[in-house]
């Protein structure tokens, strides 16, 4: 009888699932418009996506044209390395991948979260197997009080769930309110961030001596990050890893 009643369940929710779908088809979050599967990504969107993955420069993602496995790095960070340690994208951010992006960064559209902490972890799993914590950028309290959510926060509890790795998303914070990085020029958005972040007092121990995966939704030009990475490597971080949902590849993305 119990096994009857299970089956009965469940054909029940498959049968409210059909419904749901019928009324209300998948919306595509690459190209917004409805479409027959039941993913949230139409196929032929899928298909033009650009996945990075663990290929290219292995301390700033940035797509090259061989890839050498570790050894891989790009002429910029081969002469001057950055702050971090190691860098992972699982997205190129272009002309395909530019609503989905968005659509999480300012409208706060969440249902993907799930979908993109997968492509993350695929892009980063060594550095996710041994990591400790996992970090977002985080956003001025004004600018989160006014937005009402901060999705690198959500990014960081998404790729948490889905790795096992814990998170801790007060764990940085933005001392001054910047204005925003959008349309600003390099070298504007490496002076709006100078000294910008600290790591808050109480969770010192989180972060000394451990190896931090540090979340964003875009890598554009690596001030933000850089600026997070120094508040945590004074902190005492021993392995800072970047690790975002994408990264952009052409200069004229820089507005974003």
């Amino acid at each position: 009888m119990g096994l009857d009643m299970h089956l009965v369940r469940q054909r029940a929710k498959g049968g409210l699932r059909a419904a749901a779908h019928f009324v209300w088809p998948s919306r595509s979050l690459v190209s917004g418009q409805h479409h027959g599967g039941e993913g949230l990504i139409a196929p032929e969107d899928f298909a033009r996506l650009t996945f990075l993955g663990a290929s290219g420069c292995r301390q700033c993602a940035l797509p090259l044209e061989s890839d050498l496995g570790e050894a891989s790095l790009c002429g910029k960070c081969a002469a001057k390395p950055p702050r971090w340690d190691a860098a992972r994208a699982a997205l190129a951010y272009d002309d395909v991948s530019r609503k989905l992006v968005l659509d999480l960064k300012h409208a706060g559209r969440r249902d993907g979260l799930s979908t993109f902490a997968n492509w993350m972890t695929l892009a980063a799993r060594e550095l996710l197997d041994e990591a400790d914590v996992i970090v977002p950028v985080p956003l001025h309290y004004r600018r989160l009080v006014h937005r009402g959510f901060n999705q690198s926060c959500w990014l960081a509890q998404a790729l948490s769930q889905r790795s096992g790795v814990p998170s801790k998303v007060d764990a940085l914070v933005r001392r001054k309110p910047t204005p925003s990085q959008g349309g600003l020029s390099a070298r504007e958005r490496w002076r709006n961030v100078r000294a910008a972040f600290e790591v808050r007092p109480a969770h010192l121990p989180l972060i000394e001596g451990k190896r931090v995966i540090l979340v964003d939704d875009v890598f554009t030009t690596g001030a933000t990050l850089s600026a997070c990475s120094r508040a945590l490597r004074r902190a005492g971080a021993s392995h800072i890893s970047l690790v975002v949902l994408a990264r952009v590849v052409r200069p004229s993305d820089v507005t974003i």
